[in-house]
């Protein structure tokens, strides 16, 4: 008999169809079967001895909150039996509804092992929880996860047992994931997580990944990729990390209309075995960025948000250097201003933040000048050692695409059908601010922020709550102006104040948009006694007034 092993998670929501992602013990006809009638069925498709389906949900009533259950071969396995939390359902808008999307990043899983969390409460348990004790309240319309779902290279002690007993870790990559099966395990560890597994299976997701999701600084520089390319480990590494990515991620951010059409889907799902088809697409990733593609839109109403790959989409070579591949540029500007006057608000996911404090700022671009070699050869190597070691791989990394994404966004918040707001949603630093730029010639209609929002549940060290601290003062911004003359960095096309923060802890953001009003708050995870947690409110601003 077939048993559910990961899931259900609820992914893709609109107002008539959802998608409910489920693995199995084995291969199965899975079902979801909605308390007032909607449903679906799809069967399982195999990758690596391991059974998942992806089930399309239809004749959803817009506006509803329906209960739902799952099936595998005509036995039910959600709810579980013994599960005190209440039912999953699947909640459905009307146009004229708020928008509440959540998010945040950078997310390691592991469960403390004698019961106390070294990193703090986890902001997605917290949330779980809050949303359990009132089924009927307020609750998120999506949560996205703006990267490092999992971390490939930090693993736990559990896991680091249980890869100890499949292979010699003194071997490379020691205690890191080396294959696909050790990604399972990843996700496994993960999403098992009682409150978190209930979490995702009745608030919908759309994920991005990040570096952690396959290694550290993935993609910083032509040189990293060389060297990484050098080792025995990395070509298996990175083909499961883009495989299993496809398989828990990526096929659940995408629409039934996008999915019946992606031919990599159809293909594996015919297939008896999808694991050569999904290996040789992952490949053809690695060699040809552009021929896939990991971004994505999706539309809540009158809110558009649109998902950015700045991790596997980039140009490395030191005379061309961009966050963006030319066809990805392409997409994000047609998909940013298609159909303008027909959104109020637009949210750009971008795993790594667009403004940075000054210093950082001025920093990561005089480094990119100098890994360039305008200051020869001796400089050229001191900046590759320096990006490496200081994580220096930002959009202020890549000069011309932080310039490019200033006017897209300019452009897009400009003109009588301008938004109300356009945000740039980012994780990556392991602290939560949010700044706002100006443009001293035209400044746009549209509020345009950055709202940086991480860990979920990770450790805040000592050296960046200061490094943070410090970035944003006068004097840190004095001595980055003297790094950039050094460099002979051009002036940023524009200016940005910081208006919030810095916060550090384990948090999440929550934007409510209703029509052209807009309000942002930030809530951090706070331990208590005998429970998981909860969430208390840091911040709270209107970005947009109604």
């Amino acid at each position: 008999m077939a048993a559910l092993r990961l899931g259900p998670l609820l992914r893709y929501v609109d107002g008539a169809c959802a998608t409910v992602w489920v693995e199995a013990s084995r291969p199965c006809a899975a079902e979801v079967r909605c308390a007032d009638g909607a449903g679906g069925t799809a069967r399982t498709f195999q990758v690596a001895g391991h059974h998942y389906a992806l089930v399309p949900v239809t004749g959803l009533t817009p506006g509803t909150s329906v209960p739902y259950e799952v099936f595998l071969d005509g036995t039910r396995v959600w709810p579980l039996a013994d599960s005190r939390l209440p039912p999953s359902v699947i909640a459905t808008r009307t146009a004229e509804e708020a928008v509440r999307v959540v998010f945040g990043s950078c997310r390691w899983a592991a469960a403390p092992a004698d019961g106390t969390d070294p990193v703090g409460p986890d902001a997605l348990d917290c949330l779980a929880a809050r949303l359990a004790a009132d089924p009927g309240g307020e609750r998120p319309d999506v949560l996205l996860l703006l990267g490092d779902q999992v971390y490939a290279d930090e693993t736990s002690a559990e896991t680091r047992r249980w890869l100890a007993a499949r292979r010699d870790l003194r071997e490379a990559p020691g205690g890191e994931v080396a294959d696909y099966e050790e990604y399972t395990r990843l996700y496994y560890e993960s999403w098992l997580d009682p409150e978190v597994r209930w979490l995702l299976s009745t608030v919908p997701s759309c994920m991005i990944f990040d570096d952690h999701d396959v290694i550290d600084d993935w993609n910083t520089s032509a040189a990293w990729l060389a060297d990484v390319r050098d080792t025995a480990w990395w070509q298996e590494r990175l083909l499961s990390g883009l495989m299993s990515y496809w398989v828990y991620q990526h096929i659940g951010n995408l629409s039934p209309a996008e999915l019946a059409a992606d031919p990599v889907h159809e293909a594996v799902r015919a297939a008896p075995d999808g694991t050569d088809l999904l290996r040789a697409f992952a490949a053809r990733a690695d060699t040809d960025p552009a021929s896939v593609r990991w971004s994505y839109r999706r539309d809540f109403g009158r809110v558009r948000v649109l998902m950015v790959d700045s991790r596997a989409a980039r140009v490395l070579a030191e005379d061309r250097r961009a966050m963006l591949a030319p066809g990805e540029a392409r997409w994000l500007r047609e998909q940013a201003l298609d159909d303008r006057g027909g959104y109020d608000h637009l949210l750009v996911g971008t795993s790594l933040p667009w403004l940075l404090p000054h210093l950082v700022h001025d920093v990561e671009a005089w480094d990119a000048t100098l890994c360039r070699g305008v200051r020869g050869a001796r400089w050229a190597r001191f900046g590759e050692r320096l990006r490496r070691r200081a994580d220096l791989e930002h959009w202020a990394a890549f000069p011309e695409s932080f310039a490019d994404l200033a006017g897209l966004l300019a452009e897009a918040g400009s003109g009588p059908r301008a938004p109300a707001s356009v945000c740039v949603l980012s994780g990556d630093v392991h602290h939560a601010y949010t700044a706002e730029p100006s443009w001293p010639a035209r400044p746009p209609e549209a509020r345009i922020l950055q709202l940086t929002c991480s860990p979920v549940h990770n450790s805040v060290p000592a050296s960046i709550r200061l490094g943070f601290r410090v970035g944003w003062s006068a004097p840190a911004r004095l001595l980055g102006r003297l790094f950039a003359r050094h460099g002979g960095c051009p002036r940023p096309p524009v200016e940005w104040r910081r208006t919030g923060g810095p916060w550090f802890g384990n948090q999440l953001m929550t934007l409510t948009l209703h029509g052209r009003s807009a309000r942002l708050r930030l809530e951090r995870a706070r331990a208590r006694r005998g429970s998981a947690g909860d969430l208390e409110t840091v911040e709270e601003s209107v970005i947009s007034p109604v």
